[in-house]
């Protein structure tokens, strides 16, 4: 079989999520940094010999070559399945479709609301060297406060220890990644959330210690933020 190739910015969150699923399932891959802030992924090399999104994460396996977090996770399912304990992305039908139930939700909500409020409240006012624009900080933490809510109300209150169901899936530590990006810009998901707080607390624990490992930037970041509040 091929060396797969996983290239990756552990401050993209979608990088961090596959990264702790490759490392729990030990499933072999060559390990491919790629630095957005260097601008790696801009070039015309990287577009036409890489991955012609130029974005991250994305694979190599052979001569295949993937892009899109979710699109990656279907592949390593098929292709790595002998490798990967079943509660991670089921093979029964039913339990699939509740951890693609989530999924399909994650992009508009989880993920946009999570990254919007970040970029607007850190990631513009780095890269323009101006200072935030409080009015589109304060909509966007108004939308991401309403799904933060919903995600509580929708997803944990259902009877069950995590988002789908009574066992830790893919689902899990693709919505913890995405709810960590906020910190950087000095917010706490968990904070007044005592469901989320809990999950949170389950979902680090069940992926010691590559959660941490793959959140060391981020958390070497939010300290530094945390600092100057």
């Amino acid at each position: 079989m091929p060396v797969l190739k996983y290239y990756y910015d552990l401050l993209s969150q979608p990088s961090r999520a596959l990264y702790i699923f490759l490392k729990l399932t030990q499933i072999p891959f060559e390990a491919k940094p790629v630095s957005l802030r260097k601008g790696e992924h801009r070039s015309d090399e990287f577009k036409e010999q890489l991955n012609r999104f130029q974005k991250v994460p994305f694979i190599h396996h052979g001569d295949f070559k993937l892009a899109e977090s979710t699109a990656i996770l279907g592949y390593l399912s098929r292709e790595f399945r002998h490798l990967i304990d079943d509660h991670w992305y089921p093979e029964n039908s039913q339990a699939r479709a509740k951890v693609d139930e989530y999924l399909g939700w994650h992009p508009l909500n989880t993920r946009m609301k999570c990254a919007l409020y970040f970029w607007h409240k850190w990631l513009i006012p780095i890269m323009t060297e101006s200072e935030p624009n409080e009015r589109k900080v304060a909509a966007q933490e108004s939308e991401m406060v309403t799904c933060l809510d919903e995600i509580e109300t929708l997803w944990l209150s259902q009877g069950h220890k995590y988002l789908t169901g009574d066992q830790i899936s893919v689902a899990d530590i693709f919505a913890a990644c995405e709810m960590e990006q906020p910190r950087i810009a000095g917010y706490d998901v968990t904070e007044g959330r005592p469901l989320i707080k809990t999950w949170f607390e389950r979902v680090k624990q069940d992926c010691h210690p590559f959660y941490n490992e793959a959140h060391a930037i981020v958390d070497k970041i939010a300290s530094k933020t945390k600092a100057k509040l």
